[in-house]
C-alpha cells in the first residue's frame, strides 16, 4: 500500500516570507502554509514570534524535515538559528542568501555545523514550490507503508469544532495512526479514540510519519489537552518528571552548567522549564551528564534528542543538546 507523503519545511526568514509558498493555514506562534499539487503535499512553517520568543523557533525547527534559512544579514538571530539547527540535528536544508551576502562570508560561520552541507538556492518562490513538491513525490515513491508500526502524534494545536467535537492538529512523528484507533494521551492517564483523520482538508483512513493531520477525537475534552501532549499507541514511549542524559554544550557557551539553573527542555512540541538537579563532569565540561527535574512530565522515545535553552542568556539562549537515556 502506498501513501502520498507530506514534507514539513521550516522557513526561517523575515515574517510572512513564506506567504508566496503556500496557502495560509493555522496561525499562532507558528504559521503554517499548505501547498498541494495532485497527491503531493508540502507544509511550510514559519516561527511567527521569533526572535522575541525562542520557543517559536524551536517548534518550527522541531516539526520540520527540511529547513530553508534565509540570510538577509549576519546578526544575533542568524547565529542563534545556526546553533538551534545544529543542536536539533537538522541535516537537510537550504540557504537563501540576500543583500549581497556571499557563500564565502557564510562559510566560516557554519563550518563544522549541520549547515555546512546545506545547498545554496536562488530566491525564486515558484522554483522553491516546485522543488519541494518534487521532493514529496520522490519521497512517496520510496515509501512503502506497512500496516503495523505504532504511531505518535505530538499535539501542536487543539480546539472544539461545532458539530465535530475535539480536534487536534499535529504531525505524525513516527509509525502509523489509523481511524478508530484508541490512543493514549501522554503524559496523562486518559485515552481518546480517533473519530476521523484529515490531511490537507481531505479525509483519510491512515496517517504515517511526516503527515500533517487533523484528528477528530472522542472520549476526551479540549480542556484535558495541552500543546506538547502526545497521542500514541506506541508502548515504548516514556514520560517522566526527571530526565538524565549526556549533554553537548555549544562551543560558545561560556562556563560549566551550575546546579539550580532553570533550563528549558525542547522535544517535539514540548518546551518545558526544568531545574538542573545534578551535573557530573568527567573530562570535558562541555559534555556533562545532567539530571533535570520538571514540574510537567516530558514525553519521549528512548535515545531522544532534547534541545536545551537558557532564556536569561541575552544573545546566547541556545545551550546545547541532550541525548536521553
Amino acid at each position: 500500500m502506498y501513501s502520498m507523503s507530506n514534507i514539513n519545511v521550516a522557513v526561517i526568514a523575515p515574517p510572512d516570507y513564506a506567504k508566496d509558498l503556500g496557502k495560509k493555514g493555522t496561525t499562532s506562534d507558528i504559521t503554517f502554509y499548505n501547498l498541494k499539487k495532485g497527491d503531493a503535499t508540502v507544509t511550510f512553517l514559519e516561527p511567527t514570534r521569533y526572535p522575541e520568543k525562542l520557543s517559536s523557533l524551536f517548534y518550527a525547527i522541531s516539526l520540520a524535515d527540511h529547513i530553508v534559512l534565509v540570510v538577509g544579514e549576519i546578526n544575533a538571530a542568524f547565529g542563534e538559528s545556526v546553533l538551534m539547527l545544529e543542536c536539533a540535528g537538522k541535516t537537510k536544508g537550504h540557504l537563501i542568501l540576500k543583500n549581497y551576502i556571499s557563500p564565502d562570508q557564510i562559510a566560516p560561520l557554519v563550518k563544522g555545523t549541520v549547515l555546512e552541507k546545506y545547498e545554496t538556492l536562488e530566491e525564486d518562490m515558484v522554483g522553491l514550490r516546485e522543488k519541494f513538491l518534487d521532493m514529496a513525490v520522490k519521497q512517496t515513491a520510496h515509501q512503502k507503508v506497512h500496516t503495523g508500526g505504532n504511531g505518535s502524534v505530538p499535539i501542536d494545536h487543539h480546539f472544539n469544532v461545532k458539530g465535530v467535537g475535539v480536534v487536534v492538529l499535529g504531525s505524525v512523528s513516527h509509525g502509523i495512526i489509523k481511524k478508530h484507533d484508541t490512543l493514549k494521551v501522554l503524559p496523562t492517564e486518559k485515552t481518546a479514540q480517533v473519530r476521523s483523520i484529515q490531511k490537507h482538508d481531505e479525509d483519510a483512513d491512515t496517517a504515517v510519519a511526516g503527515d500533517r493531520i487533523g484528528l477528530a477525537l472522542k472520549n476526551i475534552e479540549s480542556e484535558d489537552l495541552d500543546r506538547g501532549y502526545v497521542l500514541t499507541n506506541d508502548p515504548s514511549l516514556k514520560f517522566s518528571t526527571t530526565i538524565t542524559g549526556k549533554a553537548q554544550l555549544v562551543k560558545f557557551w561560556p562556563a560549566p552548567l551550575k546546579e539550580g539553573m532553570v533550563i528549558y527542555a525542547g522535544h517535539w512540541m514540548q518546551f518545558l522549564p526544568t531545574r538542573l538537579e545534578k551535573v557530573s563532569v568527567e573530562g570535558d565540561w562541555r559534555m556533562p551528564i545532567v539530571t533535570l527535574s520538571l514540574e510537567k512530565a516530558l514525553v519521549y522515545p528512548a535515545g531522544a534528542r532534547v534541545v536545551l535553552h537558557y532564556l536569561e542568556g541575552g544573545k546566547l539562549r541556545v545551550v546545547g543538546s541532550l541525548i536521553l537515556e
